[in-house]
């Protein structure tokens, strides 16, 4: 699996990695979000959303774990961390349905229901401030996709 690493030294960096990625959707991705707290995971997820067309505000969903959004596609923002303790079943196909994008924050804890075929993001902050993005997939067809957009986002 080849992974790819995206420097976030600017917020305009951050959003330009967010913003090319969601224009590159076309609905059922699902793209699993790690990182440290205060790594910028939020951040990211709202210049996403913004990037599929998302108006309004967009906030981490900890307490409610789903928080769902209709742009150019439907987004599901999800963040499963309160799901640590067990195996729950919200019903996790129907937000896995071929039609919306899911970003899923802590998705190791619901490994369980996730597709097979994710986009991977870890991102890690630096002592200098700076965030340091990795991502992978693990499909041929999403990895191709991120080689794209790091040949593309390397041009500008």
């Amino acid at each position: 699996m080849d992974m790819q690493q995206f420097n976030w030294t600017t917020l305009e960096l951050t959003k330009q990695h967010a913003e090319y990625l969601a224009s590159r959707m076309t609905g059922g991705e699902v793209i699993t979000l790690e990182g440290d707290l205060g790594a910028g995971k939020t951040t990211w997820t709202q210049f996403f959303a913004r990037g599929l067309g998302v108006e309004g505000i967009v906030n981490s969903p900890t307490f409610t774990i789903i928080k769902q959004y209709e742009g150019r596609l439907p987004f599901h923002h999800m963040d499963v961390y309160r799901l640590a303790d067990g195996e729950e079943d919200l019903g996790w196909e129907e937000y896995f349905d071929g039609h919306a994008v899911a970003v899923v924050e802590w998705a190791q804890y619901i490994d369980y229901a996730l597709p097979e075929e994710q986009i991977q993001l870890t991102v890690r902050l630096l002592p200098t401030g700076e965030r340091v993005c990795e991502m992978s997939a693990t499909t041929p067809r999403m990895t191709q996709l991120i080689e794209e957009m790091a040949h593309d986002l390397a041009r500008n």
